[in-house]
């Protein structure tokens, strides 16, 4: 078992994980993409992306990377990475996307965003996946002695975006999906969640 096997309901009856969907956010924020990505975006616009792969590299990878770079590299984006926190329990397996605070170190440390491609364009799967993996990065930390109140992350098809949060012990699924089209409050919203984490990390 690993992160792609969880369900909700099974990350209710294994870790008493409940979940809800409203609201993520207070008030939309808006972010201007940098001309580069504006570029990028309407490249990949006019190109056939197929697979997992071809739109993480031209849509998720070129996203991600504006927002490290608007902040200074505040993060770090690790992909494809393992991060094996239970095995028994099932809290481990590859992940699409960690954004770590960046530590300067060569290893993951202080994983914060969970960010997972949804497996065949299928969000009903990622949901569950993103949520045990949001978990696992709050267990990480944990075994690190750090303590966050909140650990985010987000699901996305290349074109659609949701994000979530772990607060307590509850998984709260945004009810609103953002579009590839509205690439500003995309970045917006990952800009809002970044802030949270610069007062949160001293």
């Amino acid at each position: 078992m690993a992160y792609s096997d969880f369900t909700l309901d099974r990350l209710s009856s294994k870790f008493d994980i409940s979940n809800q969907r409203r609201r993520l956010f207070e008030k939309d924020t808006k972010m201007s993409p940098s001309e580069s990505l504006t570029e990028q975006l309407e490249e990949a616009s006019n190109m056939l992306l197929r697979t997992e792969k071809a739109k993480s590299e031209w849509i998720v990878v070129p996203i991600l990377r504006e927002l490290r770079n608007q902040n200074q590299n505040f993060f770090t984006i690790y992909s494809g990475e393992f991060l094996d926190v239970d095995k028994k329990n099932g809290l481990n397996g590859e992940c699409d996307f960690i954004l770590a605070k960046e530590q300067g170190t060569y290893d993951i440390n202080y994983p914060i965003i969970q960010v997972v491609e949804a497996k065949k364009n299928d969000m009903d799967l990622g949901i569950p996946q993103c949520a045990a993996q949001m978990l696992g990065a709050r267990i990480f930390n944990e075994k690190k002695g750090r303590q966050l109140s909140k650990i985010y992350g987000c699901v996305t098809t290349g074109n659609e975006w949701v994000f979530m949060i772990l607060e307590n012990d509850t998984i709260i699924v945004d009810n609103r999906t953002y579009y590839l089209t509205e690439i500003e409050l995309i970045l917006g919203a990952f800009q809002t969640i970044i802030d949270f984490y610069k007062k949160e990390i001293k």
